[in-house]
């Protein structure tokens, strides 16, 4: 996700937040059940709790101190506070909760609720306490339980508070500056928070002032291998005071700039938005499935039996002409070859019996052509998610498979509902079939005038003079001539019938291909290009996160 490594990599307005909040709920739906459930659920928290925090108050910054046992960070927020309002002590108190020192109390109270520090364990200073805390106004301090504590419910207090505050100051001392606890638990996970986090090396009054050098020297490589490179690390003594100037004008400036609070919920949101990044794809993937969707149909239309049908259809054709065009004497010879497609189901006058047809009598698909319909869907699904990342591939396989006990149904009533066109009688059928019945009334006459000659010779009456044409007697000529006329046509008539036969057979099939299209479509195409739409909606929605 190149183009959203550059867009994180940029600063945002404070007034981009809604709108990267925005995006980010629109990814998280877009994601659901395509990325971790983790993450998502990170990611959901994360934009609750942004907007949570951006609905309270602006004109304050959350700054928690956190730390070890023994770090000294109560001694810490004690001298920021200029009172003890924090027990010292190698043991934490019993309480679970953290204490709170406010400066500048309107506004805060829904924000201090908010941050679920009990009344009790608050401290309101009004105006400054000592002349230090000057430009402290708008500042809520936030004395955490130990990190590393014994009691479970003060490191859950712990990992609550560092997702709500604005700024972190990370208090580590001498001894333990170095637990791969806090680097590993805490400060690595903040990667990208470093304009929201502050390192202090607690207690350098221990130290001669080269160990102390080389304490802060050590501390700020394993802050930068954090990836915390731009977070100030600074060297105090709570209790001696010195160094303690820095902090407080470092915390004089958040609370003046007011930009922690947006810099933490930006810092958040990026964080998380760079996680979701990677279940989606760099590149958009092609939403045409081209030869894919063409094999798709061909191995659909083998297994609704189309090339049976075409086959019943030119068959069909060629039994209606001969029972129309035929020479009539021999159209009986037609009734003992059964229509194809009355034994299909697919033959009816009728429309509407048709439609209310719920199955045909095509055979059922054979094992290899359900392995080729399988082989297509599977193409297809290849074919448009080779670039995704697996889990938006499995989901094109579910989404094209979904359907697939659906498929023979809908296969059979498209082969059903489609006008297959063999139910018309061409005119000039009609026209030959007259034609055809005249001829054999001309050979009845004939025959009949010869019988007649033959019975009055046999009776031995009286001949009346046979007319003849060009010297052939007229009931002769009429007879053979009007029998083979008849012959003659039938065989030009089956000769057309023919070439038309095939002619439907092909138009059949592009009817029920196009039927069977749209089963396709419908089953397979539209699911798979319905699951690309949802990536390319959840990669937007994360780049217009990402860009604010």
């Amino acid at each position: 996700m190149s183009r959203l490594g550059e867009r994180l990599r940029g600063r945002h307005r404070r007034s981009d937040l809604p709108t990267m909040l925005a995006a980010l709920d629109e990814a998280v739906e877009a994601l659901e059940g395509r990325a971790d459930p983790g993450l998502l659920r990170r990611a959901a928290g994360v934009s609750i709790r942004a907007g949570e925090r951006l609905r309270l108050s602006g004109e304050h910054t959350v700054v928690a101190l956190a730390g070890s046992t023994g770090s000294g960070k109560s001694s810490l927020f004690n001298a920021l506070a200029g009172a003890e309002l924090s027990t010292v002590g190698l043991r934490r108190p019993t309480t679970a909760r953290a204490h709170a020192c406010v400066w500048g109390a309107e506004g805060a109270a829904p924000l201090v609720q908010w941050l679920g520090v009990p009344r009790r364990q608050t401290a309101w200073q009004h105006g400054a306490v000592t002349e230090d805390s000057s430009g402290l106004d708008g500042l809520v301090l936030l004395d955490l339980p130990d990190h590393d504590s014994t009691a479970l419910d003060h490191r859950f207090e712990v990992d609550r508070l560092v997702e709500l505050v604005d700024l972190l100051v990370w208090v580590v001392d001498p001894q333990k500056y170095a637990d791969r606890a806090v680097h590993e638990r805490y400060l690595r996970r903040l990667a990208g928070h470093a304009s929201v986090t502050v390192v202090v090396l607690n207690q350098v009054d221990t130290l001669n002032p080269f160990a102390a050098a080389e304490c802060v020297d050590d501390l700020r490589r394993l802050v930068d291998a954090d990836g915390l490179a731009r977070a100030p690390v600074l060297a105090l003594s709570a209790r001696t005071g010195g160094g303690l100037d820095a902090l407080r004008g470092l915390l004089a400036e958040a609370v003046t700039r007011r930009r922690a609070r947006n810099d933490r919920l930006v810092a958040d949101v990026e964080s998380v938005i760079s996680a979701l990044a990677r279940s989606v794809s760099a590149d958009e993937p092609a939403a045409q499935v081209g030869a894919a969707e063409r094999q798709l149909v061909d191995a659909l239309a083998s297994s609704a039996g189309v090339p049976a049908i075409g086959a019943a259809v030119e068959q069909s054709w060629r039994l209606r002409a001969e029972g129309t065009l035929g020479w009539p004497p021999t159209r009986w010879v037609r009734k003992l070859r059964p229509d194809p497609l009355r034994r299909l189901h697919l033959r009816s006058g009728d429309r509407r019996q048709v439609r209310s047809m719920l199955r045909s009598s095509v055979p059922e698909p054979s094992p290899v052509q359900r392995a080729q319909v399988e082989h297509a869907v599977r193409r297809v699904c290849d074919e448009v998610s080779g670039g995704l990342p697996p889990r938006w591939q499995q989901s094109v396989r579910t989404a094209a498979g979904a359907h697939t006990a659906d498929v023979r149904d809908a296969l059979d009533r498209a082969v059903v509902g489609t006008a297959l066109g063999v139910d018309r009688t061409p005119l000039w059928w009609r026209g030959a079939s007259v034609l055809q019945w005249l001829l054999v009334a001309t050979a009845l006459v004939g025959a009949g005038w010869l019988v007649l000659l033959a019975l009055g010779g046999y009776l031995q009456l009286p001949q009346p003079s046979t007319p003849r044409w060009r010297g052939l007697p007229v009931p002769t000529l009429l007879l053979v001539g009007a029998v083979l006329l008849g012959l003659l046509l039938a065989a030009i008539g089956r000769a057309a019938a023919r070439a038309a036969a095939v002619a439907r057979r092909r138009r059949a099939e592009s009817r029920l291909r196009s039927g069977i299209e749209s089963v396709a479509r419908e089953m397979v195409i539209e699911p798979v290009e319905a699951e690309l739409a949802r990536h390319a909606r959840a990669r937007d929605a994360l780049a217009r996160a990402a860009g604010g």
